[in-house]
């Protein structure tokens, strides 16, 4: 009887040490995959922000930088009289707007294959119009009618405002991208956002700056070729000749 109660004891033992060699065996196993799956989380987090950076750049570099290059360069070409700068002019403004298109269109397949497609942000739905309405404009540019024709300045409106529209637009999603960005990741944008609108403030005053080139010439400001010819000022009352009678 006593032998009994022994071999029932130690059998009593060893199931509890086998239950404790179990339950450790389980709570490694749960901590093994608990440590893979925030090793995975954080792998994909990381790489998901590494494909929304590159995303931004690439929108960036088209929609934010060579987009109002190229209005610029096409500007210049509006009191050019050389007829080969002027072909130069024209084939620098339909490189850099080509490039443009291949870039956007890049950062556009990044958003169909990386990132959710719900559109229910305007970010989102200002891309998706703005895709759509930078191959709009590419294909217009393709189908430029030649000079002289009746449809020339048809075209020529239509081209000037869906390329304007196009940039403005453009450069508000940048802004409306880099505060997506801000809200995915909870990083600070705010030096490429003063980054940013420093570029732009520059653009802009190159922009207008281009319309008063011409004109500061002429005032012998920058040249000082050709002098400023009376009629070009205003004669005081006291400094007329007076009539004589």
């Amino acid at each position: 009887m006593q032998s009994v109660r022994v071999e029932l004891i130690l059998f009593f033992l060893l199931f509890l040490l086998h239950l404790v060699y179990s339950y450790q065996e389980q709570e490694n196993e749960d901590n093994s995959h608990s440590t893979n799956n925030h090793t995975i989380h954080k792998l994909s987090h990381g790489k998901l922000a590494f494909e929304i950076k590159v995303h931004g750049f690439l929108l960036w570099a088209s929609m934010g930088f060579l987009v109002p290059l190229g209005i610029l360069a096409i500007r210049m070409s509006h009191k050019e009289q050389c007829g080969r700068r002027l072909k130069i002019i024209f084939y620098i403004h339909a490189c850099l707007q080509t490039l443009s298109v291949l870039l956007a269109t890049a950062g556009a397949i990044m958003s169909v294959i990386y990132f959710d497609n719900t559109f229910n942000n305007t970010h989102r739905r200002m891309g998706l119009a703005l895709y759509g309405a930078i191959w709009l404009q590419a294909c217009i540019g393709c189908l430029r009618p030649h000079r002289g024709s009746r449809v020339r300045s048809v075209w020529f409106f239509v081209h000037w405002a869906l390329g304007t529209s196009v940039s403005a637009f453009g450069i508000i999603n940048v802004y409306t991208g880099l505060q997506a960005y801000k809200e995915r990741t909870s990083r600070s944008v705010r030096v490429w956002t003063i980054m940013f609108t420093a570029e732009i403030t520059l653009i802009a005053f190159l922009y207008l700056f281009q319309d008063k080139w011409h004109y500061i010439q002429k005032q012998g400001v920058i040249l000082g070729n050709e002098p400023v010819s009376p009629t070009d000022q205003e004669i005081a009352p006291r400094d007329r000749p007076k009539e004589i009678r």
